[in-house]
């Protein structure tokens, strides 16, 4: 078993723990961190299906009385709307400040249960058991939850660091393909963002780590975990310019997402996405070498994450980005690559944004044509 300490300064450590068949052992784990016997499983129809029954046992043969709260599945239950049936939920449960919160799923249980739990009651224990690669690799580490609204992602939303987060890799086995490659896109972006030593060791990977292999699987995570929490301890809230560079691919990515529909593209293809642009926006703004361009995109390809077939107004995709939580002073902030592990944010105003996104249209177009 690997364990990865996120320590926060002000705030208590946490760990993060990474194998295979830990989740049996959860109950156990949070038993020697918490005494309160009451906990809520939050999680969605498709994850509940395959993981609720192992992951309420375990509580419940460690002394917790458990109650679940089981959403829909998919981006759209990270709604106001939905975010309320489970806080009336809380209240119905009799849910106090001591009660646990399990976010047991992918990225969108970890942002709802990390969000509704720490504003119920002005914040309950959340406990992340992510159960997708993206959600282990990311969203489960580093406390950022959040919910959408009609006029873009996640602009509303906490930092609410967890307990604890359990990555139980076996649970991977039944993430559909396009899931997978969506946990590959944020393992690309962390390592390019990290260093030469993890970048060039997934470009070696690649192919091990699209086939699943359980040893690279494994290493791909604790390696990403470990990126985070360091970026993590050093800025934990965003405002000291470190944490930053986890929004790589990301400001494109959430203009995508919203302009076709959240889940139409699969929140790891719209950031591939955009850190492909982002890296030729590099190169007119930063000097970032044209060999990375080249070597970035030969990554994605291999992680099964193709250039996305779509049209859309550049003019429309402008705006998207205006309502991006990035923006300052009617610039956009893009992180862009100086090189691998080296990497600075560009703030650019809104004509010469324009100019890329239409030459970045206009090259896929002609892709498509071709």
């Amino acid at each position: 078993m690997a364990k990865v300490v996120v320590d926060i300064a002000g705030k208590r450590p946490y760990d993060v723990r990474v194998a295979p068949g830990i989740l049996q052992n959860l109950g156990e784990a949070l038993r020697r961190l918490d005494r309160n016997p009451k906990a809520l499983i939050i999680t969605d129809l498709e994850v509940a299906k395959h993981y609720l029954n192992a992951t309420k046992a375990s509580l419940e043969d460690a002394g917790y009385h458990c109650s679940v709260i089981t959403v829909p599945s998919g981006e759209e239950a990270k709604s106001v709307e939905c975010a309320a049936e489970i806080w009336n939920a809380m209240a119905d449960c009799k849910l106090n400040r001591d009660s646990l919160v399990v976010a047991l799923g992918g990225g969108v249980i970890g942002d709802l249960a990390g969000f509704t739990g720490s504003t119920f009651m002005r914040g309950l224990p959340v406990v992340q058991v992510p159960t997708t690669l993206l959600s282990m690799v990311d969203s489960s580490v580093g406390g950022k939850t959040a919910i959408n609204l009609e006029a873009g992602k996640n602009l509303v939303g906490t930092f609410c660091q967890p307990l604890y987060v359990c990555a139980d890799i076996e649970t991977l086995q039944t993430l559909p393909e396009r899931e997978w490659a969506c946990g590959c896109a944020e393992i690309a972006k962390s390592a390019l963002i990290d260093s030469d030593d993890f970048f060039f060791w997934l470009c070696e990977h690649a192919d091990q780590l699209a086939a699943r292999n359980a040893d690279v699987v494994q290493e791909a995570v604790v390696k990403s975990v470990v990126f985070k929490a360091q970026v993590v301890a050093a800025d934990e809230q965003e405002t000291k310019g470190v944490r930053e560079c986890l929004n790589y691919g990301h400001t494109l990515a959430h203009a995508i997402e919203t302009e076709a529909g959240y889940g139409v593209y699969s929140h790891g293809a719209a950031v591939a996405e955009g850190m492909r642009f982002a890296a030729r926006l590099g190169v007119a703004c930063c000097g970032t070498p044209l060999a990375l361009v080249e070597t970035q995109d030969h990554l994605l390809d291999e992680l099964g994450l193709p250039a996305l077939d779509l049209q859309a107004d550049p003019e429309r995709l402008l705006d998207l980005m205006f309502s991006d939580k990035k923006v300052r002073s009617n610039t956009l902030r893009f992180v862009l690559p100086r090189d691998v592990g080296d990497w600075e944010v560009v703030s650019l105003e809104p004509d010469v944004v324009l100019e890329h996104l239409r030459a970045w249209q206009q090259s896929l177009s002609c892709a498509d044509q071709a």
